[in-house]
């Protein structure tokens, strides 16, 4: 009997250990986290605390349901530490759908591996991270962490919803802190419809939200950061990698960054310092000055990544970068900007967020350690010229799209200011195209082209002239994807740098162009500058969308007919002029056997409400199917 009670009673334990996860079984879960997502957060618990202006402790834990294998991404399973940060727990456990453990894995199965980045010389981040493999889908992964460091420059954000496709069934959210360090946050995007909690008290702030369901990306949204809550945290009293600062402003943050970051990294060697007054000569112009010497250190260096301790914020000596011909953003920009304080110019080190396909701006009323990038900051009777110090080709004073249009930092002596990059003007982004081609009476197109891009459009296209010849016949096939068989038998380029122009002159053929139906030819005017590009249609658009760069194309193409032939049927060209742009396309004949096709297109920067997308896709579609208008010729 008593065997009977023990055994019946383990069986019952048993039975509660395995029934203590079923909160997590995926059918616990609503059907409304499930739909659109490939993941769904559990739970993800964040506790922070800031003992001291050195010491800060982050306790998550962190519960995700993987739905199938484009979740796996949003496991996270990671965590980072250096010399100045320790990871004191780390832990994971999967369970299966039905909240039933599969295994737990404790600090020695995580891999313990540098975080190499391809580019970085010296980096001493390091990472603990599981490599999970499931044994099938859906799966649920609990993940316990713990880590300490001296670093307080920069506390984790809060982002209730983390990405697209993935949602969040509960987020904790908590910061205690000692209140004379004076934390600061700032709330974005929390009049969306989204439900969040607060709750605030001396030396305490906390944030929750449950059930949040997943959002699918839609075409031309808007950034993350436009679009989802999100809660940034900074403190006035701060430090990073043991060096303390105090900033509750950009002018006062800039001072210390100047001070503690710049301040004694311009020294340079006393040949160097000849060897550039040298080269500069009796000019007087600052301008001209900066263009020598930027050309100087395009010549003299390369640029690698350094990312170690201080040193990812820090800047390499200039003495060291002239030594050794090398140096990351950071370096090179500062050595550029030590090289023309030699020669009078003044210049200021710029902080930026820079990326060609996400605008992210420093938020110029959140003062805090923000910016991925160093470039430099000429001021001019005319303003303000930037420079990329780590590319050996970039003309002088052309950013690029790489770092356009979004407010930076200019670091002073006197202290930061917020500023805001160049914009370049749908008018600017410009592209000119001048052609001629014939069509045989069997089909063939032969043809020259000609094309000259002004602004970001000369960004977009003079980095052809340094691939192989294959690469630019691959990139020609994809940009005339709608001549099928083309063959370019000739490729020139000019880059003017000086007027930031760049020249592509082509010569091509190709077999079957125009279709032969009964005697009858058929094939688009506009064989050279077609713009297919039509927005995915959505029943119900949920977001806003963006246009993050205007632009104009012109073009002007002369199309010789196969002798003998005449039209039967011509497109008869449309002009479209509202508030995302102005397009214009004509077939004008010239006598019996050629015919002019002119065109224009000109596309606005905008942030647009989405009641207005279907009247833009609609806009768009229209081009699209202008561009490819077809004429018919037969012979009588």
């Amino acid at each position: 009997m008593t065997i009977r009670i023990t055994a019946l009673l383990l069986f019952f334990i048993s039975i509660q250990a395995t029934a203590q996860k079923l909160e997590y079984s995926i059918l616990t879960l609503p059907d409304s986290l499930k739909q659109n997502a490939n993941a769904i957060i559990r739970l993800n618990k964040v506790d922070i605390h800031i003992s001291s202006q050195k010491s800060m402790t982050v306790n998550q834990y962190r519960v995700v349901t993987v739905l199938n294998e484009l979740g796996l991404e949003d496991l996270n399973l990671v965590a980072h530490y250096d010399k100045n940060t320790r990871v004191s727990g780390i832990e994971a456990t999967a369970y299966d759908s039905f909240g039933k453990e599969i295994k737990a894995y404790k600090r020695k199965d995580f891999k313990d591996v540098s975080v190499a980045d391809g580019v970085s010389i010296f980096n001493d981040n390091r990472a603990l991270y599981l490599d999970y493999t499931p044994v099938g889908y859906p799966f649920t992964m609990i993940f316990e962490c713990k880590t300490e460091t001296a670093n307080t420059a920069f506390i984790q954000p809060w982002v209730p919803l983390e990405g697209y496709l993935i949602s969040t069934q509960n987020s904790e959210f908590t910061i205690t802190y000692k209140p004379e360090l004076h934390l600061r946050y700032k709330e974005v995007n929390f009049s969306n419809g989204i439900t969040l909690n607060k709750n605030e008290i001396a030396g305490k702030i906390s944030y929750t939200a449950k059930n949040l369901a997943a959002k699918k990306k839609e075409d031309l949204s808007p950034d993350f950061y436009d679009v989802f809550p999100i809660v940034y945290f900074t403190l006035d009293y701060f430090a990073l990698e043991s060096v303390e600062g105090k900033a509750s402003s950009w002018e006062e943050f800039g001072k210390w960054y100047y001070d503690s970051l710049l301040s004694g990294t311009d020294e340079l060697p006393e040949s160097t310092q000849q060897k550039i007054k040298e080269l500069v000569g009796t000019e007087k112009n600052p301008i001209e000055i900066a263009k020598k010497v930027y050309h100087f250190v395009q010549q003299k260096t390369r640029y690698v990544s350094v990312q170690v301790g201080i040193g990812g914020w820090k800047p390499m000596l200039a003495k060291d970068v002239d030594k050794l011909g090398y140096g990351d953003c950071k370096a090179l920009t500062n050595y550029t900007r030590a090289l023309l304080k030699t020669v009078g110019v003044p210049s200021y080190y710029t902080v930026v967020y820079a990326g060609d396909r996400e605008m992210r701006d420093l938020q110029s009323d959140f003062s805090s350690l923000q910016g991925n990038h160093a470039i430099l900051t000429l001021p001019t009777d005319n303003g303000l010229v930037w420079l990329e110090c780590t590319s050996q080709v970039q003309p002088f004073g052309f950013q690029g799209d790489f770092t356009d249009d979004r407010n930076v930092l200019l670091i002073k002596p006197e202290g930061g200011e917020i500023v805001k990059t160049k914009t370049f003007t749908e008018k600017e982004n410009l592209k000119t195209t001048t052609a001629q081609y014939q069509v045989t009476e069997n089909g063939h197109l032969s043809g020259k082209v000609k094309m000259v891009s002004n602004g970001l459009q000369y960004d977009w296209s003079f980095h052809k002239e340094r691939k192989s010849r294959e690469d630019q016949i691959k990139d020609y096939k994809e940009e005339f994807s709608n001549i099928n068989n083309l063959k370019i038998n000739k490729i020139a380029f000019h880059n003017n740098v000086q007027q930031i122009e760049f020249t592509e002159e082509l010569e091509m053929e190709a077999e079957s162009y125009a279709q032969n139906s009964a005697g009858k030819l058929l094939f688009a005017l506009n064989a050279f500058d077609q713009n297919a590009f039509v927005p995915k249609k959505y029943k119900n658009r949920e977001f806003p969308f963006a246009i993050d760069r205007g632009y104009t194309d012109m073009s002007q193409t002369e199309i010789t007919l196969p002798e003998g032939y005449v039209v039967e049927a011509k497109p008869e060209g449309i002009m479209l002029d509202n508030e995302f742009g102005y397009y214009k396309i004509e077939f004008i004949p010239e006598g019996n056997s050629k015919i002019v096709c002119k065109r224009k297109m000109v596309l606005k920067k905008g942030f647009y409400d989405k009641s207005k997308y279907e009247t833009y896709r609609k806009f768009r579609e229209t081009i699209a199917k202008n561009d490819n208008s077809k004429i018919v010729i037969t012979k009588p």
